[in-house]
C-alpha cells in the first residue's frame, strides 16, 4: 500500500510538535532554590521534592510536567514547582521531607502532604481541593445537586454558629487532604432528607445519607475519618494504606476482574450485598471491597492465595483471617464476620518477632527473585560477585591452613631427626664408640692378668 503524499514529513512534524509540547511542560514547573524558603508564603505552591537518583522520581517527572501545564491552562492560583531535596536538604528537612518523591501543597504556614495515586488527575484534584476554601458554601438546591453528582462522598454542616461548627472547621483543616467539606442551610437539602435536630453534620454517599450522632459515633474527627470512604471500594495499595487510618477491618474479595466466571462474580456480589444490606451492623468495624489479582495481597500476607477468595485484613496489627469453609452465600459471609467479631475465628499473621523475621526473609527473597527476573545479568553481578569473593576468601583460608599443617609436620620431623643425631651421633661415631669399648675391655683384662701373674711370683 503506497504512502500518502507527504505522509512521512507530516508524521515527523507531528512527532516534533508532541515532543515540543511535552518538553515545554517543564517550563510550567519552576526549579526552586534556597530563596523559596523566604518567598513561598506569598503564593500557594504545589511542590515535588525529589532526588536525582530516585527511580520513582524519574517516573513522576513527565506526570509532574503535565500537572504544571494543566494547572496553568485552567488558570489555577496554585504554582507548580520542584526542588532537588539532596541539594537543598536543610530546606527539605524543614518542610518535613523524609522520602522521595514527596508531594506537598504549601499554603501560608500550612503544609499538606499528598498520599494518593501519582496520576495527573488525582494530583490536580488534590491541589484544587486543598487550595480552595476550607468550608465551601452551598447556596442553592441546584448547586447541591451539582456537587452531589461530582463527588461520591461529601460532608455537609447544616445550621448556624455553634460549638459543633467550630469542631467541624477544626476537623476540616486536618482532613481536607482526603475529602471535601461543605455547609448549607436546611432549605437547600433534598426533600428526602430529614434531620432530628439542628445543627447537624451529615455525609452523603452510597445513594443515601447518614447523620452524625455524638453519643453513638464518638468523636467527630474519628467519625469523618471512618465515613470518608464509600461502603464498597475497589481496593488497591494506596487505598489499603489509607484505610489503615480508619481502624476498620477490611473484608476483600480477591478476584480477577478480567475473569467473568460465576465464582469470581459471585464472591464480589456477596461482599457488595453485605456492605449494602448489613451497613447498620458492620459499618463501624468493617470496610468492604474487592481487589484485582493476588500479587499485592500475596506480598502482604507472605502467602500464595488462590483466587477467587475472601480475606479479612486487620491493618493495625497485620493480622488476617481466612474463612475455614467455602463462602457460598451472604449468610456464610455474615457468619464469618460475626466469628471474627466474637473472637472464634483464627487470626493469622501479626507483627510479632517471628513474623518480623519471616518478613525480612520474605522481602529479601522477593527482592532477589525480582532482580533476576527483570535483569538476569544484573542479578548475577550483584549476587554472584560477592559470593565469588567470599568463596575465594574461604578457599584461601582453607588452603593456608593445609599448607601450614604440612610445613609444621615437616618441621617437626626435621627437628626429631636432628634430636636423634644429637643424642646418638652418626653411624660412624657409633661404630667407633663400639670399637673403643671393646678396646677398653681388652686392656682391663690384660691388666688383671698381669696382677694375677705378679701374685703368683
Amino acid at each position: 500500500m503506497a504512502a500518502a503524499p507527504g505522509g512521512r514529513p507530516r508524521c515527523l512534524l507531528w512527532a516534533a510538535v508532541v515532543a515540543h509540547v511535552v518538553a515545554s511542560g517543564a517550563g510550567f514547573v519552576e526549579d526552586l532554590d534556597e530563596s523559596f524558603k523566604e518567598n513561598h508564603k506569598d503564593d500557594i505552591w504545589l511542590v515535588d521534592f525529589y532526588a536525582p537518583w530516585c527511580g520513582h522520581c524519574k517516573k513522576l517527572e513527565p506526570v509532574w510536567n503535565e500537572v504544571g501545564i494543566e494547572m496553568r491552562n485552567m488558570g489555577s492560583p496554585v504554582k507548580v514547582g520542584k526542588m532537588d531535596a539532596t541539594s537543598f536538604s536543610s530546606i527539605a528537612s524543614e518542610f518535613g521531607v523524609r522520602g522521595y518523591p514527596t508531594i506537598k501543597l504549601l499554603k501560608g504556614d500550612l503544609a499538606y502532604n499528598y498520599r494518593g495515586p501519582r496520576t495527573k488527575d488525582d494530583i490536580i484534584e488534590f491541589a484544587n481541593r486543598v487550595a480552595g476554601p476550607l468550608i465551601r458554601p452551598l447556596p442553592s438546591q441546584q448547586m447541591f445537586e451539582h456537587v452531589q453528582k461530582r463527588h461520591r462522598v461529601l460532608f455537609v454542616y447544616v445550621g448556624g454558629e455553634s460549638p459543633l461548627k467550630e469542631k467541624y472547621i477544626e476537623v476540616a483543616s486536618e482532613l481536607i487532604v482526603y475529602t471535601y467539606f461543605f455547609s448549607a442551610s436546611e432549605d437547600v437539602l433534598p426533600e428526602y432528607v430529614t434531620l432530628p435536630e439542628l445543627p447537624a453534620v451529615m455525609v452523603f454517599k452510597d445513594g443515601t445519607y447518614f447523620v452524625y450522632d455524638e453519643y453513638e459515633d464518638g468523636d467527630l474527627s474519628s467519625w469523618i475519618n471512618r465515613e470518608r470512604f464509600q461502603g464498597y471500594l475497589h481496593v488497591d495499595g494506596f487505598t489499603l494504606y489509607e484505610l489503615g487510618d480508619t481502624g476498620k477491618l477490611v473484608a476483600i474479595a480477591v478476584i480477577d476482574d478480567k475473569n467473568s466466571s460465576v465464582e469470581h462474580t459471585r464472591l464480589k456480589s456477596i461482599i457488595q450485598e453485605v456492605a449494602r444490606d448489613y451497613r447498620d451492623h458492620f459499618h463501624r468495624d468493617f470496610q468492604f471491597g474487592h481487589m484485582d489479582g493476588n500479587d499485592y495481597i500475596n506480598s502482604l500476607l507472605m502467602d500464595d492465595l488462590t483466587i477467587p477468595t475472601i480475606v479479612v485484613l486487620n491493618t493495625s496489627n497485620q493480622q488476617y483471617f481466612l474463612p475455614d469453609r467455602h463462602i457460598e452465600s451472604t449468610e456464610d459471609m455474615v457468619q464469618f464476620i460475626n466469628n471474627i467479631l466474637d473472637g472464634t475465628a483464627e487470626a493469622q499473621g501479626g507483627d510479632g518477632l517471628l513474623q518480623r523475621i519471616k518478613r525480612i526473609i520474605y522481602d529479601a527473597k522477593s527482592t532477589i527473585v525480582s532482580v533476576f527476573k527483570s535483569s538476569p545479568l544484573l542479578g548475577c553481578f550483584l549476587f554472584g560477585l560477592p559470593l565469588g569473593v567470599i568463596s575465594i576468601m574461604c578457599y584461601g583460608i582453607c588452603t593456608a591452613d593445609t599448607e601450614g599443617e604440612v610445613f609444621e609436620h615437616e618441621g617437626a620431623k626435621k627437628e626429631s631427626d636432628d634430636r636423634e643425631l644429637t643424642d646418638e651421633g652418626s653411624e660412624e661415631e657409633q661404630e667407633e664408640e663400639k670399637n673403643g669399648k671393646y678396646t677398653e675391655l681388652s686392656d682391663g683384662e690384660l691388666k688383671q692378668k698381669d696382677i694375677m701373674e705378679k701374685k703368683k711370683d
